[in-house]
């Protein structure tokens, strides 16, 4: 009993480390994440792809109401697993500090800048009393000088660059088939396709186009572009049902 009271102490106070280094609250945040619906992001040769599974609850709500995905800036797009709420607050971080850049300084803001800014702010959340971590996780991918960038916000405030990568629910299923299937040669249309194939990995059956959200920042243009449904439809028709991946 003298333990349990012990571990209820330090799991209260985000602020206070445990003895063996750990801050619960962090830790509850990452399993707040677990619990979204998951998304999926990957860095093509000439572009970015970032998919989302956006399942309702209830068939009365209107589908286009779920955000999972977002336009942060013309050449960056976000998608975010985890609670809704917590990735609007950092979604509109990420658009502030956008367009406080380029009213300062005339210029787009880096990715991997701007995925600092919103990670940093993350981290304050994690060392600062009465308050609590962001419980969410988000991909931001866009273009840096021609290049394709793909980073992953955690709730600690920690980012990392990915090649291609899975957060929120069926994580691990869909990053085992993600590092089963990806090749730095994909193109866009590839990366779309395998981006499908790996959220349905998770499930019985191909994901439908209607459960998904899909967005592309390309080389080309460098622009933010959300793909329609009816092009997700002639995609997911030429895939094949994947098999699960073994554990």
């Amino acid at each position: 009993m003298q333990g349990q009271s012990n571990q209820q102490a330090y799991d209260r106070g985000i602020t206070i480390f445990s003895p063996d280094g750990r801050l619960y609250q962090v830790e509850y945040a990452r399993e707040a994440v677990k619990r979204g619906t998951a998304s999926v992001g990957l860095r093509t040769s000439d572009g970015v792809v970032l998919a989302a599974n956006r399942q309702v609850s209830s068939p009365l709500m209107e589908r286009e109401s779920v955000e999972k995905i977002h336009k942060a800036d013309d050449h960056v797009g976000v998608a975010s697993a985890g609670h809704v709420a917590d990735a609007r607050q950092l979604v509109d971080l990420a658009r502030r500090r956008a367009q406080g850049e380029q009213l300062r300084y005339g210029q787009r803001i880096g990715v991997e800048t701007l995925t600092r800014a919103v990670t940093d702010h993350i981290q304050e959340y994690t060392q600062t009393g009465g308050a609590r971590p962001f419980g969410v996780a988000l991909l931001v991918g866009g273009i840096d000088d021609g290049e394709p960038k793909l980073f992953e916000t955690d709730p600690s405030g920690t980012d990392y660059e990915w090649k291609a990568a899975a957060i929120g629910g069926d994580r691990d299923t869909i990053q085992g088939y993600l590092e089963e299937h990806y090749r730095e040669d994909l193109d866009v249309d590839g990366g779309i396709e395998l981006a499908l194939s790996a959220l349905s990995a998770a499930e019985d059956d191909l994901v439908d186009a209607v459960d998904v959200d899909v967005a592309t920042v390309t080389t080309d243009d460098e622009s933010f572009h959300s793909v329609e449904p009816d092009r997700l439809e002639s995609i997911l028709a030429e895939i094949d049902t994947p098999e699960e991946t073994d554990e």
